[in-house]
């Protein structure tokens, strides 16, 4: 008796069903027999935490963020710098002495009673030069204010960052999972058509059916074989960006689960709470508070300066260009710079400044529309994708009682060959539905807790050590020098 890898007979339709549900349920739930090579969803996310270049380079901005808030408290730090300079000097001089009638009487007799020489000097020297504001208008408190908001924004793009790449992560995993199981039916499929053909063959020989039914047959093997080739292409396709999110090949992936049980248990807790801590929101809210500081460091222009100016200067060969000569000078000055009018630039800068604030309390609101939408969608494709899944089982359990009785019908030519194939992929495509449905599940509960802005490591519990972006900046806000990068990462 021919057999297909299931062990399924001309007439074992029962033993095919029974075969078929248990493909089914390994695609969707298998757990791997090496557990200790397995690679859990929640493992996946870990690796890609640690390595996703996408995260890694956000985590990097931060950093460089940091360095804004030094950059800013060097306004009213100390400032000192050294002159030095040196050289050749060619010099003559010329010194008249003498009353008038002496000048006379010298030039009477040819002789003159000036001093005169030329010489060669060789002058140098240096000048310390020190400074310290004492006020600025406010300018750099502003700054370090301003550096400090914009480092916190873009600690919320980093976090924006990890939710996008925790969510790409899962739904990579969830693709490869769900390809994976389409090109197992679809080449369980394949098998079973085959086997279709050859009963209807059989049958076409002792005269129990008609060409144009092993014709359709050969049709239905050679349409599974195509879409076969197709989930093969998927498949890859799932595999290479598997390699591209989580950073390795997907092997002896175990099944994923969804976040429901992390979610709020209604819509308007999840909004709630999305409108004040998703990331998308306290970014541009940080974003708003730099622009304001902005417009009271443009502010700053129109208010006066206080400064004290020391200086030390050596200078040798210096005085008249004398050889030998030293000159030693220090001098200590206090110096007040109070703007009246220069072009009308300053005032200029804070209109613009003053814009951008308008602006930026503008993408305040459109971040917080975009995120409620975006929570209101992603907690219907869930609720729409757990309904799929109730429905899509009772149309696999029906899809496969109907193929049941078809093939027991055809049997004494109630039903045609083409009635029993259509049933087949009829099957075929509830199975393949309920698959998607699954996928679609765990995917739309991550992309929830997203858009609430709960989607971290730290909420998933991940095995992994956070990222702390606060110890880079403790490393480097009060440095006064070095250029040695610290490692806070």
């Amino acid at each position: 008796m021919a057999t297909d890898g299931c062990g399924l007979g001309r007439r074992r339709s029962a033993a095919f069903l029974s075969c078929a549900s248990a493909i089914l349920a390994l695609a969707l739930v298998s757990v791997p027999a090496d557990q200790a090579s397995a690679e859990s969803l929640l493992s996946a996310l870990a690796r890609a935490y640690y390595g996703n270049p996408d995260l890694n380079q956000s985590r990097a901005n931060v950093r460089v963020r940091d360095e804004d808030a030094p950059k800013a408290k060097a306004g009213l730090r100390p400032k000192a710098s050294i002159t030095a300079q040196a050289g050749a000097q060619y010099a003559a001089i010329k010194i008249p002495f003498g009353g008038s009638s002496s000048q006379q009487a010298g030039a009477a007799s040819g002789a003159s009673g000036d001093f005169q020489d030329k010489y060669v000097g060789y002058p140098r020297g240096a000048t310390l030069n020190l400074s310290q504001t004492l006020f600025d208008g406010f300018r750099t408190e502003n700054s370090v204010r301003q550096a400090e908001s914009g480092v916190l924004a873009a600690r919320s793009t980093m976090r924006l960052t990890e939710q996008a790449t925790l969510q790409n992560g899962a739904t990579a995993y969830m693709n490869e999972l769900r390809d994976t199981a389409v090109v197992s039916l679809r080449k369980n499929n394949i098998t079973v058509l085959e086997e279709q053909l050859k009963q209807t063959r059989d049958r076409f020989e002792v005269g129990e059916v008609t060409r144009t039914d092993v014709a359709q047959a050969e049709a239905s093997v050679a349409l599974a074989r195509s879409e076969f080739y197709a989930a093969q292409a998927q498949l890859k396709n799932s595999m290479a960006n598997y390699r591209q999110i989580i950073g390795n090949e997907p092997k002896h992936l175990e099944p994923g689960r969804s976040l429901e049980p992390l979610l709020p248990k209604s819509l308007e807790q999840a909004i709630a709470i999305a409108l004040v801590e998703h990331p998308g929101v306290t970014a541009a809210l940080h974003q708003v508070d730099a622009a304001e500081l902005a417009v009271k460091v443009a502010e700053a222009a129109l208010m006066p300066n206080l400064s004290v100016i020391g200086q030390v200067s050596n200078q040798y060969d210096s005085f008249l260009g004398l050889p030998g000569s030293r000159q030693f000078t220090a001098a200590a000055s206090g110096q007040l710079n109070v703007p009246l009018y220069q072009g009308g630039s300053e005032y200029a800068s804070i209109r613009q400044a003053k814009e951008q604030l308008g602006q930026a309390r503008l993408n305040a609101d459109v971040q917080r529309d975009s995120v409620r939408a975006s929570v209101v969608s992603s907690y219907g494709l869930l609720e729409t994708a757990k309904a799929s899944i109730v429905s899509g089982q009772a149309a696999v359990k029906a899809a496969e009682t109907a193929l049941a009785g078809v093939r027991e019908e055809a049997k004494v030519g109630q039903r045609t060959t083409l009635d029993v194939l259509n049933a087949q992929q009829a099957l075929l495509n509830a199975r393949v539905n309920l698959i998607v449905s699954q996928r679609d599940r765990v995917v739309a509960s991550y992309a929830a807790l997203g858009s609430i802005g709960r989607l971290s490591a730290q909420e998933l519990d991940l095995a992994v050590a956070l990222y702390d972006p606060n110890v880079h900046l403790y490393q480097v806000q009060e440095l006064w020098f070095g250029v040695e990068t610290p490692d806070g990462r």
